[in-house]
């Protein structure tokens, strides 16, 4: 095996992620861990080789010529990598485990725990783990632990690698190196564990692995079972649920965007964003999901984390929270990475959760909605609560902002956000018929005139026959397409169809969708756009809430196509080639298409 500093990047869709709703791992075809982060999913990496070559990878893989072919197990996040040699082959079985395994038994924090056999003659497979803590910039030592340990020396607090091939430290690359043979019927392990206690649980490896790897393949099996959707693509509605699980935080129960930074959305950068925290606007969607789903603990967790955090910034809404609610998400780059195939900046932090994108009070009202018309509740507190927000969006809502797409312009009258703003203040309204609240109803009433009106005569332009990004202007923006889901406006009617045509004449680029116009005086960066692939999906739902069957599917079937081999999708699309480009995986992907096939679904059972 070539060291991992010296090969190439991978494809951003050659890789699979692993979770147990506290962090999570990135898995590439050939079997390497190249991205990962402690304790939590925003924490700093301890594997970064997927951001710079040399900053930390764990790979298993055979030494010599192979073929790969992958698959989650069915119903779970585990993924099983089968490596065909020409004599024999190996199957690679990688989890994060979940501390479901005995209840009364001692648990590390974290534990990737990967089971190599050989399935048929016999092939030779090597280890290369080289963890670098702190996003690279640390090269740990490495202190025997028994017979198959070793401890990770540099690490804050406990980090060890069992494993029962036996490896070598190979101290020139600063790393644990080792190779096997194995011949039908052998099994070896490797478990890296991670914990934040004074003492460190080392769990043991073989029939203890076993227990604790069908534990977790069971626990997943289990959550799976409680999906209630049964309309058409059900597998990839369900792999999606999956990838938006292993993105919710067991401890808040927030949803993170995705579980990476800066994987660029256009080759060489800079559109490089940190995407590691909690955005309203995404996590309102997963809620709606899941609850479509029949998911509604996690959709009850995620509120309960909605209304802590947002208490926090009481009234005024950040753009984006980190798991736990806190506020600062101070934007820094890291010189010291070369980036995603060369991509610069490599940036932690998120400068937009300081911006004003007043389209998130319009996305937490529909989630509150949503809930209670699930059956949910509200106290005299949460009551309360929303009233505060109501009474301060209707100071907002005259103000320009940077919108749905966070543009790092000055702020502009973009239509979505006053869309959104009417559907913050409509659903207000219809929330305070059903609760005791302490609003104006008549002030409530007025704003939702007023800012229909503004809609009406300065976001849509009669030029070009449709609903425009800003006011005055005459460009194109997808986010117009969820018009009719918001109810602004019905699917279908003259205004909006003409809005969808001319969105997908204008942002089509070989029939897939930009967010706005290729133009450096929309958004401020110099770089190009690619296609935003919940644009797509919201194009497909679009299509099939207006009726238009025959389109909605067809679309809807190109889109499918475009996930990687195991059903992940990240931000973008490739115009040209629908390859997956940016942060990986995507949760705002993942629900769109979620939303997009219960449409299609709603179609087929009219």
């Amino acid at each position: 095996m070539k060291d991992d500093a010296a090969s190439a990047f991978p494809e951003i869709g050659d890789y699979a992620v692993l979770g147990n709703c506290r962090t999570a791992a990135l898995v590439s075809r050939s079997g390497a861990v190249e991205w990962m982060c402690l304790p939590t999913f925003s924490d700093r990496s301890i594997f970064a080789a997927i951001l710079d070559r040399g900053a930390g990878h764990f790979a298993v893989r055979p030494t010599g010529e192979h073929r790969i072919r992958r698959r989650y197990l069915p119903g779970t996040n585990v993924l099983e990598t089968t490596f065909e040699t020409p004599t024999g082959t190996l199957r690679l079985t990688d989890s994060l485990v979940l501390p479901v395994a005995g209840s009364g038994e001692l648990h590390p924090q974290h534990e990737l725990l990967r089971r190599v056999e050989c399935v048929t003659g016999a092939a030779d497979v090597e280890v290369s783990f080289a963890p670098r803590p702190d996003y690279g910039r640390v090269c740990p030592r490495y202190a025997r632990r028994g017979k198959l340990g070793w401890q990770i020396v540099g690490c804050p607090y406990g980090a060890t690698l069992m494993s029962d091939i036996e490896l070598g430290h190979d101290r020139p690359g600063g790393r644990l190196h080792g190779t096997a043979k194995l011949s039908a019927g052998d099994m070896r392990w490797l478990s890296f564990a991670y914990d934040e206690s004074e003492v460190s649980v080392i769990p043991p490896l073989g029939a203890d692995a076993e227990e604790r790897l069908q534990a977790t393949i069971g626990w997943w099996e289990q959550w799976s079972a409680r999906c209630t959707y049964d309309g058409p693509h059900k597998e990839e509605v369900l792999r999606s649920a999956l990838a938006l699980k292993l993105l919710t935080s067991a401890t808040s129960g927030a949803v993170l965007a995705a579980p990476t930074t800066s994987l660029p959305e256009v080759a060489g950068g800079p559109r490089n964003w940190d995407y590691r925290y909690c955005w309203i606007r995404d996590s309102a969607l997963v809620l709606h999901a899941f609850l479509s789903l029949g998911f509604t603990e996690e959709a009850e967790g995620f509120l309960e984390w909605l209304l802590h955090a947002t208490r926090l910034t009481w009234q005024r809404f950040q753009v984006m929270y980190d798991l736990y609610g806190e506020t600062k998400l101070d934007e820094y780059e890291l010189p010291h990475l070369s980036g995603y195939r060369g991509a610069k900046p490599v940036r932690v932090g998120n400068a937009a959760h300081g911006q004003l994108q007043l389209d998130i009070y319009g996305e937490l009202m529909q989630t509150v909605v949503r809930y209670v018309d699930a059956g949910g509740d509200l106290d005299d507190v949460e009551c309360s609560m929303l009233c505060g927000v109501g009474r301060q969006l209707l100071k907002l809502w005259r103000l320009p902002d940077q919108g749905i797409w966070e543009t790092r312009r000055e702020p502009r009258f973009h239509t979505f956000s006053k869309a959104m703003c009417w559907v913050a203040l409509d659903r207000l309204r219809d929330l305070s018929k059903r609760f005791p609240m302490p609003i104006d109803r008549a002030r409530l009433d007025q704003a939702c005139t007023d800012i229909r009106a503004e809609i009406e005569e300065r976001g849509y332009n009669e030029k070009v026959a449709s609903y425009v990004g800003y006011f005055g202007g005459e460009e194109a923006d997808a986010s117009l397409l969820l018009l009719a889901r918001y109810g602004y406006c019905k699917p279908g009617d003259a205004r909006m169809e003409s809005t969808y045509r001319y969105i997908a004449r204008t942002l089509g680029d070989n029939g897939l969708i930009r967010r706005y116009p290729d133009d450096t005086r929309y958004d401020g960066i110099t770089a190009p756009e690619n296609a935003f692939a919940p644009c797509n999906f919201w194009a497909a739902e679009y299509l099939a809430n207006a009726g238009h069957d025959t389109e909605a599917r067809a679309l809807f079937e190109r889109l499918a196509g475009y996930a990687n081999d195991v059903g992940l999708y990240a931000e973008e699309f490739g115009a040209r080639t629908g390859k997956p480009i940016g942060n990986f995986p995507q949760a705002f992907t993942h629900v769109s298409l979620i939303s997009a096939a219960t449409a299609l679904f709603r179609e087929k059972t009219a």
